[in-house]
């Protein structure tokens, strides 16, 4: 489906269910970037879910945002439980604009949703020439070390710079091997998972993603990836005064309340320590590292980011590729 026409759909989608049209075009807009960069546990399988906590009562599609300035820097936004891309959206452009002010953006979310890629709104910093990094926490997926109860969400790590050319540089991780959401379109298309990313309820490995989905997922590097994720819960749960320690609610089977999400952007100018050199530096250091020895079977060495990006111009002049269980969706809630 060509993305104008799907992302009028979604707009209309949205509108039905009670967002207004600037909201549910910041809720489409993210939902389709997820599609185009190749995060497909991200997009679209995932529209069914935001409009059945809208019809529960648990996303309140006419939320009143409270923007609390705190410094000429610092803000706190109150989401009032609104979809996650609406509360993100108005914090990174917050973020942004004090950044742009002081040199610094420091912004904290709570009472927010899940806001689907924590890179396209590291994306909307950096292609204001800045630097940024972005925290949230999810429900319950991970274990902590030594732990034999999920607790931590798969809690992504992100990080994005300006890097003298078109492509930015953007990790953008989640702690766990895989993310939550590849698991989940497994388990609707039927696929398999791969191998060493999960455990099901009993302990055992397993490439069943529904057995996956009820047990728990492995982090990165043992024991550090477990410290990543109590960091990020921290950050983002603790420090915004979102849910954490394990009482973000998982937003496809607990309907029990609304997720109350914390986020943490933290925004800041590049060239606060080096001024105009800042360009000229990151330009060399990307260079150095490209230009190191490769092992057999490697060409290029890339940095974060560059497949994404190039992944995204690809898919941009290609029309959207939607699943049959994702076209049911669209059909479904299309009729109500």
């Amino acid at each position: 489906m060509k993305t104008p026409i799907l992302k009028k759909k979604i707009i209309k989608i949205f509108q039905k269910y009670g967002l207004s049209k600037d909201h549910s075009s910041i809720s489409a807009n993210a939902l389709i970037n997820a599609e185009l960069v190749g995060a497909y546990g991200h997009g679209l399988s995932r529209l069914k879910m935001y409009c059945d906590r809208i019809s529960k009562k648990l996303i309140n599609p006419k939320a009143k945002i409270k923007i609390k300035k705190i410094s000429q820097s610092i803000a706190h936004v109150d989401g009032n439980n609104c979809i996650g891309f609406v509360a993100a959206d108005t914090a990174i452009k917050t973020a942004i604009s004090n950044a742009k002010k002081t040199g610094i953006g420091l912004v904290a979310v709570k009472n927010s949703g899940h806001y689907g890629l924590s890179g396209y709104y590291a994306e909307q910093a950096v292609k204001k020439g800045l630097m940024v990094m972005v925290f949230t926490n999810a429900p319950p997926a991970v274990a902590p070390h030594g732990a034999l109860r999920s607790l931590f969400g798969t809690n992504p790590i992100c990080f994005g710079t300006p890097t003298g050319s078109k492509v930015p540089f953007i990790l953008d991780t989640s702690i766990s091997m895989i993310n939550r959401g590849k698991i989940r379109v497994a388990a609707r298309e039927g696929t398999k998972i791969p191998e060493g990313v999960a455990l099901d309820k009993f302990g055992k490995p397993t490439t069943d993603p529904k057995k996956a989905l009820e047990g728990v997922q492995l982090p990165i590097a043992g024991f550090r990836g477990s410290g990543l994720a109590w960091m990020v819960d921290i950050l983002s749960g603790v420090l915004t005064g979102g849910n954490h320690a394990g009482r973000v609610k998982d937003p496809f089977t607990d309907f029990s309340g609304p997720q109350n999400i914390g986020h943490l952007f933290f925004v800041l100018k590049p060239n606060l320590f080096v001024g105009n050199s800042f360009n000229k530096r990151i330009k060399d250091n990307i260079k150095t590292i490209k230009r190191l020895p490769k092992i057999k079977g490697v060409k290029k060495i890339l940095y974060p980011g560059e497949n994404k990006f190039n992944r995204f111009k690809s898919n941009l002049k290609k029309e959207i590729n939607i699943s049959k269980a994702v076209l049911k969706d669209l059909e479904y809630l299309q009729g109500i």
